[in-house]
């Protein structure tokens, strides 16, 4: 198949799906086009050494991508977000008309982002099926869709225009199973929505040993280690979690390696509720995490109690799934069903603080023989429901029934 891609982001920056997906496709024999942006995320500001042009083309022997200018928000406001979201679409849809015109059908890793350059896009390729790999539903849940909408600002224009282009769109693949029950919901024909769980890196989260350094930086002593990796922000509640691991001071440690929005505001409870088992740890890269995972006895996985959330998977899931890592989920929906079904760790309800600490001493008295069984149980499941070759496997599958006009309901 000849194959496009449209990602708003693609490596060099940190955009593992679209560009693992990009090269495992060509891999398979496929002529893949990508369409993308010049790499300026996180930071707002585009790469050192690079410079937006509109005649930017490099390939390979079956994968070529085509950059196009965007203006680059370096502030974060929400008016440079949207600048940069309508510049991108203006570019891609001059761009795209020729450079795509002739693919067998158009796969859009669909965030916020791209949702008017897909617009523009399937205007323009009325005649190319298209597959959405949809990430994110948050402008709608922004925006309370529904009537009067369209008179609520930048939110309420790009909730509706996801609306249409994921009526408008051939199949729908969604990174998480409620995820696909609200576009059911919504109007959206079953036989057009499919499951696709995202992957990790497995070139990086695999099984390891933990090294001596890893140990001396996450234990203190031989009790129980809980370990948060990622993003302290608001979306991952992780106050809940210091008030759980301060009612068991002196018997589970809690360990947050990350930083961000939220970081002040947690530190600042440890610190009033004098919890000296929360210790903070500055960001890692990418490759040191799998030896941190080993050294801790469980990842922390959080979400905050939110009806959007429900419908998310964290990628660090996956990451300590893949890792052989037993888990400890406070949230809902579908992150915590996951864990239970693969029987990967412990879960409880988000945002319950007493909970959870029942849930940090209940692990601190499992057996390291059952810890290391609730990793393997997670890593199989991983590889069978989660890894990069099953979810090729099945976007490769739905593009072909797109492409071929033989989209069957599931």
């Amino acid at each position: 198949m000849r194959i496009g891609i449209l990602s708003y982001h693609f490596p060099p920056e940190p955009a593992f799906i679209p560009g693992s997906l990009a090269e495992e496709l060509a891999a398979r024999g496929h002529e893949v086009r990508v369409l993308t942006g010049f790499p300026d995320y996180p930071g707002g500001h585009v790469y050192p050494g690079w410079r937006q042009r509109w005649r930017h083309l490099t390939r390979s022997e079956r994968l070529s991508v085509r950059r196009v200018p965007r203006y680059a928000g370096g502030d974060g406001s929400t008016g440079a977000r949207m600048a940069s979201y309508l510049s991108f679409a203006g570019s891609a849809a001059v761009v795209g008309r020729r450079y795509l015109a002739d693919v067998d059908v158009l796969y859009v890793f669909q965030l916020p982002a791209t949702t008017f350059a897909t617009a523009g896009l399937l205007r323009l390729l009325n005649q190319v099926p298209v597959v959405l790999h949809v990430q994110d539903l948050w402008a709608e849940e922004e925006a309370a869709v529904g009537e009067g909408a369209e008179r609520r600002g930048w939110p309420g224009r790009m909730a509706t225009t996801m609306r249409r282009v994921l009526r408008e769109a051939d199949a729908v693949a969604v990174s998480a199973p409620s995820m696909g029950e609200r576009l059911l919901s919504d109007g959206v024909g079953p036989d057009r929505v499919r499951t696709v769980l995202n992957w990790t890196d497995e070139r990086i989260f695999q099984p390891v040993r933990p090294s001596r350094a890893a140990r001396q930086l996450i234990r203190r002593d031989d009790r129980c280690v809980v370990m948060h990796a990622g993003t302290i922000g608001v979306r991952q509640g992780l106050e809940t979690a210091v008030r759980a691991a301060a009612a068991l001071d002196g018997r589970t440690d809690l360990v947050l390696v990350g930083s961000g929005a939220e970081e002040r505001r947690v530190r600042g409870l440890a610190a009033e509720l004098r919890a000296e088992n929360v210790r903070f740890v500055e960001r890692r890269s990418p490759v040191e995490m799998p030896d941190l995972y080993a050294a801790a006895d469980y990842q922390l996985v959080m979400l905050r109690n939110l009806p959007e959330l429900r419908g998310s998977v964290p990628g660090k899931l996956q990451a300590a799934l893949s890792c052989a890592a037993p888990v400890i989920a406070s949230a809902a929906g579908d992150t915590v069903e996951l864990v239970e079904r693969a029987r990967a760790g412990l879960s409880c309800p988000p945002e319950d603080w007493t909970t959870l600490a029942d849930r940090f001493w209940l692990a601190s008295t499992i057996p390291a023989t059952a810890r290391s069984e609730m990793g393997r149980r997670g890593r199989e499941a991983y590889l069978r429901e989660m890894s990069l070759r099953a979810g090729v496997d099945r976007i490769e599958e739905l593009l072909s029934e797109v492409a071929t006009g033989r989209l069957q309901p599931r």
